[in-house]
C-alpha cells in the first residue's frame, strides 16, 4: 500500500469521523464557525477524497498489470513473451523499448491534445465489454492502429529514419498516410501463439 492510498483513506476516515460529530451535534452548524466546519465536512474534504481517488485509479488503469487483469486480455499478456523478434509487441516489451509496467498503454495511447480523455473513455468502454461478456473475439480495435503511437518514440530517431526499408516511405510514414503495420504485421496473433516458442526472462528481470 502506497503513502498516497494511506493518506486517502486517512482523509476518508477523518471526513466520516467529522459527519459523525456532525449528525450528533447540528446545532453546532449554527454559528459561523459550525457552518465553515460543516462545508468541510460535506463538501471540501469528500470532494478533495473522491478527486484523489480518482487520480489514482487514472495511474492505475495505465499499468500492464490492470490491464491483463481481464480475463480476454490473458493471450494478449502471453504474446508479449513470444521468443520471434518479428512480433512487434514482443520485441517492443523483451528488449525494454516500452516500459515493462505500462506495456499496453505506451503503444495503445492516443497521442493527441485529448490523448487521455480519449483513452480513457475507451478504457470503460473496454470495462463495460468486460462485465457485460460483449467483447468481439479476437478483440478488435475500435480504430485502425495510427503511426502516432509509433512515432512518439520512433520519430527522429537515426535507426528509423535513415533505415533502408523506411527511407523510401519515409514521408508517408511519418504524415500517417502509410501504417508501420503495413510491412510489420506481426503484432498479437494471439490465434497463432501455440506455432511459437516462449521466452523465458532470467529471474529478476
Amino acid at each position: 500500500m502506497t503513502g498516497y492510498t494511506v493518506s486517502l483513506i486517512v482523509l476518508a476516515l477523518a471526513t466520516l469521523a467529522m459527519i459523525a460529530v456532525l449528525l450528533r451535534r447540528p446545532d453546532m452548524a449554527a454559528s459561523a464557525g459550525g457552518m465553515i466546519f460543516a462545508f468541510f465536512t460535506f463538501f471540501l474534504l469528500p470532494g478533495t477524497a473522491l478527486l484523489g481517488g480518482a487520480v489514482q485509479h487514472y495511474e492505475q488503469a495505465k499499468t500492464t498489470e490492470f490491464c491483463v487483469s481481464c480475463h480476454v486480455n490473458q493471450p494478449y499478456v502471453e504474446s508479449l513473451y513470444i521468443d520471434d523478434g518479428r512480433f512487434l509487441p514482443a520485441a517492443h516489451f523483451q528488449n525494454k523499448r516500452v516500459p515493462a509496467d505500462r506495456a499496453c498503454y505506451a503503444c495503445h495511447s492516443d497521442y493527441t491534445m485529448f490523448g487521455d480523455v480519449d483513452d480513457k473513455i475507451r478504457g470503460v468502454r473496454h470495462v463495460w465489454h468486460n462485465v457485460l461478456g460483449t467483447w468481439s473475439k479476437p478483440v478488435a480495435l475500435y480504430k485502425p492502429y495510427e503511426n502516432t503511437a509509433c512515432l512518439e518514440c520512433h520519430a527522429g530517431a537515426r535507426s528509423y529514419e535513415e533505415h533502408p526499408e523506411h527511407r523510401p516511405y519515409l514521408r508517408e510514414l511519418l504524415a500517417g498516410s502509410k501504417s508501420c503495420v503495413m510491412c510489420h504485421n506481426l503484432v498479437h496473433e494471439v490465434d497463432k501463439l501455440d506455432r511459437f516458442g516462449r521466452w523465458e526472462p532470467e529471474v529478476g528481470e
